[in-house]
């Protein structure tokens, strides 16, 4: 057998041979010998492509068997062949002894109890390094290898074949191919990889991790490997549901991390693989993880349960633009680039395929750390903090994503960037963030409570976000209904939903038609929209939106959060009210005043709306009057048909992947989830409506 080769059948060897003539001009002859470059992969170090460019090639079926030169030697030389990249040229590899070690943490036991408590406490200053590493003072005593085969019976995985090669990174070089592996039980992938190590290296034993890194960027530029494989994204988890073992019954088994008390996450109901729950990763010599940044700029925590060693690299995320410009300049070139501005390489990288060597960056000025992590050590990634690594062997790791009240911001900003390019956020950013603050206003009514400096600086974030969220909407709220807009008004008893037009969650308030099926946020111009059902327009309005601007108001008592407020305003900060358009701007010089009493002063004949939940609830000049004899039920029924047939649309295109179908998670009053989980953006065409399990009991567990 040779080495990491892929077996293809004749029809995939057809399909490559087709490709082959297409991109004969742009094949090189020369032999390779730079020790650095570009290199690809369908993978995400936590999942699959949001949305995978569509000339990024063709899926490729096969097993990862020997593979014959003699047969396929042409389809060869354009799936694996190596190749001189001379932009990424270099002569020697000695900048690889010049990126700085991020921090290393050992806490004691008691410093070890909660883990959020403990990040919290740490990321202040290890945040600014983008990745740190924690050794912890617990050992597993049942093994990862013991879990896999003894308490998980029938354990298998598919791994995924990793060509290793440079690329070009223009139109005709962007992505290598991602193909289906072999279906392996953890020891036959664990023999596999220690047979691949031992004809290599001539040795069982792990070698140096500075020998190891050099060895890796050689091999992407010159090597004689063409691929090897790696298997990400597998569900489930390696640590113990033995009573006796220390590390499992502990909270930083990240089974549990999701559901702890100070985890934003566990206003999520429904569990979301590699977001709420763990995911595992097992991998060999030189399986790649590419550069990329979490989704929603989430934080997420990598534990390294036994085998050889990673190497990780981060960028901090204060340098996460520098980054992406870097990028953009002197990796992508221009033809590849769907979205002019900074969001250019953003759209590219959230494809999580793109692997080039970190010596770009030191010679761009853009900080990047390293860590080498091995059995027994945590790995945490910072929100958006860039980082991209490889194994040294075999090994088992496992990754979860977590959230805690600093995050805010950053969500924000992610959200944000999701609307410049048009996707469907992965998370109800809107909902979460109104939940903790609830939360956190009904836990400050209680005045024996003492907080820590951490829980201060986390309660800060969750205000000052959710003050210039209600700020914003109760703006719009005021400019809709001053200019008549809309022509009736409804309780929204609908959880979240996803605005037709720029995809932005919608959790507080927002504008649908009359057959219910076009639901728009309240960021866009409403008279100017054209619903093909006519020109009626509808505000959805969730009944206790007084109570949430009475909380935000109460925030903004706060000196400290109020200059916060004021000095992102006098940024120009935007993030809550893009793609608004300029003539809101105005509002304040047409006697808009903060937190203003709003009147409703509608038609007569359509001043009056019914509620899901049988309630006419009749609104004019603040009047708000409920009147049950006026039951409308063609309303709960439109809605229960859009939000059905949404789902079975949804469902239909995404096919078998089970991870993206949860991905739609429905949010509870106390426990609550994500959106999808990477979908590619013309995924479903109309948002996603979700009602409430309890308003419409037959949609239980589907959607928001």
């Amino acid at each position: 057998m040779v080495e990491g080769r892929v077996c293809l059948s004749k029809e995939v060897r057809n399909e490559l041979e087709l490709l082959k003539r297409k991109r004969l001009h742009r094949i090189k002859s020369e032999t390779v010998c730079g020790p650095s470059g570009v290199t690809n992969m369908m993978s995400r170090s936590g999942g699959d492509a949001l949305r995978a460019p569509a000339s990024c090639g063709v899926r490729l079926q096969g097993n990862a068997e020997s593979f014959s030169r003699s047969n396929v030697a042409s389809c060869e030389k354009d799936v694996f062949s190596k190749r001189k990249v001379d932009k990424f040229y270099t002569s020697d590899l000695e900048w690889t002894e010049k990126i700085p070690e991020c921090p290393v943490y050992c806490p004691t036991k008691e410093e070890f109890e909660d883990p959020l408590v403990y990040l919290q406490k740490i990321a202040p200053e290890a945040s600014k390094y983008g990745i740190c590493k924690i050794i912890s003072p617990l050992s597993a005593t049942v093994p990862a290898g013991a879990v896999l085969m003894k308490e998980k019976a029938g354990f298998k995985f598919t791994t995924r074949v990793q060509p290793l090669r440079l690329a070009e990174w223009d139109t005709d070089d962007r992505v290598t191919f991602f193909m289906s592996g072999r279906n392996y039980t953890f020891r036959d992938f664990e023999k596999m990889a220690n047979k691949v190590f031992s004809r290599r290296y001539y040795s069982a034993g792990c070698l140096p991790a500075t020998y190891m890194e050099k060895e890796f960027w050689h091999e992407i530029a010159c090597g004689k490997m063409d691929s090897v494989e790696y298997a990400c994204d597998v569900e489930g988890s390696a640590f113990s549901s033995s009573p006796s073992d220390l590390l499992g019954t502990s909270k930083w088994n990240l089974k549990k991390l999701s559901r702890l008390p100070k985890s934003t996450l566990r206003l999520l109901e429904t569990a979301i693989p590699g977001v709420t729950d763990p995911m595992l990763y097992i991998g060999m010599l030189f399986s790649i993880f590419a550069w990329h940044v979490e989704d929603h700029y989430l934080y997420s925590i990598n534990y390294h349960h036994c085998g050889a060693s990673k190497t990780w690299y981060g960028v901090p995320g204060h340098s996460a633009l520098r980054f992406e410009k870097v990028v953009k300049e002197h990796v992508y070139t221009n033809d590849v680039l769907s979205v002019d501005g900074e969001d250019g390489a953003f759209d590219v990288l959230l494809g999580k395929t793109t692997l080039f060597p970190p010596n770009i960056l030191l010679e761009h000025d853009v900080p990047v750390y390293k860590a080498v992590q091995n059995p027994g050590e945590f790995v945490i990634t910072f929100p958006r903090a860039y980082h991209a690594g490889f194994s040294h062997g075999f090994n088992c790791g496992e990754a979860v994503n977590f959230a805690i009240g600093d995050w805010f911001p950053l969500g924000a900003v992610a959200c944000l960037r999701y609307a410049h390019l048009n996707r469907v956020p992965l998370l109800p950013h809107e909902e979460l963030l109104c939940k903790e603050a609830m939360l956190l206003n009904s836990s400050l009514e209680l005045e024996d409570l003492d907080y820590s400096p951490a829980d201060l600086a986390s309660h800060h974030s969750i205000k000052a976000s959710f003050v210039k969220l209600i700020s914003f909407l109760h703006r719009a709220r005021w400019s809709i209904m001053k200019s008549r807009a809309c022509t009736s008004v409804s309780p929204n008893y609908h959880r979240t939903v996803v605005c037709t037009l720029c995809k932005r969650d919608c959790y507080i308030a927002f504008v649908n038609c009359s057959c219910y099926s076009h639901p728009v946020c309240l960021r866009h111009d409403i008279k100017s929209l054209d619903f093909p059902c006519g020109s009626h327009h509808c505000l959805f309005l969730r009944d206790d939106v007084r109570e949430m601007e009475a909380a935000a108001k109460k925030f903004e008592q706060d000196n400290a959060i109020s200059k916060a407020v004021e000095r992102q305003a006098e940024n120009g900060d935007d993030m809550y009210s893009y793609p608004l358009s300029n003539k809101f701007q105005n509002d304040v010089e047409d006697g808009y005043f903060p937190y203003c009493e709003i009147n409703v002063d509608l038609k007569p004949e359509i001043a009056t709306m019914t509620s899901a939940r049988g309630q006419t609830v009749e609104y004019g000049h603040n009047s708000l009057s409920h009147n049950t004899g006026n039951f409308r039920p063609e309303l709960t029924d439109a809605l229960s048909s859009f939000a059905a047939s949404t789902l079975c649309s949804f469902v239909e295109q995404v096919g078998s992947s089970a991870k993206n179908v949860q991905g739609l998670a429905n949010l509870g009053n106390t426990n609550d989830k994500r959106f999808c989980e990477e979908v590619p953006e013309n995924t479903y065409e109309s948002s996603v409506l979700c009602l409430s399990r309890e308003d419409r009991p037959g949609l239980n567990g589907v959607l928001f």
